[in-house]
């Protein structure tokens, strides 16, 4: 049985849960999270970011629960914080995902329910892969990214790091997006975007 304990005790933490409890190899020990004071489901809120230094001593493992809307700064800092007291941070896949045997994931990365990762599809570290997206074959996804629910992302597409893409959002074949993008809701990318973009309709 190994020890885990997770940093962020709101809502998307929550739909974390639902597919952490389908691994009995890992033991949750609770939360860790700076506002939050009082339980995240059944399970405690142990204390703020400074208890982790403590909490290192009896458990390996460490998972960030903390959502990612736009920025991913907050998510970033946690996992270089998780690096530097030496956790193992280990990616999580939904029993209820489909998950190419060809595709590969980055640590401190979680595929949702309903999420499909085809062929040669390769996802970078601690990022979110959420309800019902749809990773194409050969896409490659950098690190601190998030893919909201019922996002396309067709294939052969490149995306840079910390980009976040919106529900329901379309994003061509072929289409490289730079660093830090922020992809609204519903929309349609049909050229390449620059780092730093904020794109909003189709274009």
């Amino acid at each position: 049985m190994r020890n885990l304990i997770l940093i962020g005790a709101g809502g998307h933490a929550k739909s974390c849960l639902d597919i952490l409890e389908e691994f009995p190899d890992f033991n949750i020990l609770g939360f860790i999270d700076n506002k939050k004071k009082e339980n995240c489901s059944s399970y405690k809120v142990l204390g703020d970011d400074t208890f982790l230094t403590e909490v290192r001593t009896d458990c390996d493992y460490a998972f960030i629960t903390v959502g990612q809307i736009q920025s991913s700064e907050i998510r970033r800092r946690l996992y270089q914080q998780l690096k530097t007291l030496k956790f193992s941070i280990p990616s999580f896949v939904s029993k209820s995902s489909i998950f190419s045997s060809n595709a590969t994931i980055g640590d401190g990365s979680i595929a949702m329910h309903g999420s499909i990762i085809n062929s040669e599809a390769s996802i970078g570290i601690n990022c979110i892969l959420n309800s019902k997206s749809l990773i194409e074959h050969e896409v490659s996804l950098g690190d601190f990214c998030h893919i909201s629910t019922g996002a396309i992302v067709n294939g052969g597409c490149i995306i840079g790091n910390d980009t976040f893409v919106g529900s329901g959002s379309i994003i061509r074949e072929g289409i490289k997006i730079g660093d830090k993008c922020i992809i609204g809701a519903n929309t349609f990318v049909n050229s390449d975007l620059q780092n730093g973009t904020k794109f909003i309709g189709s274009k």
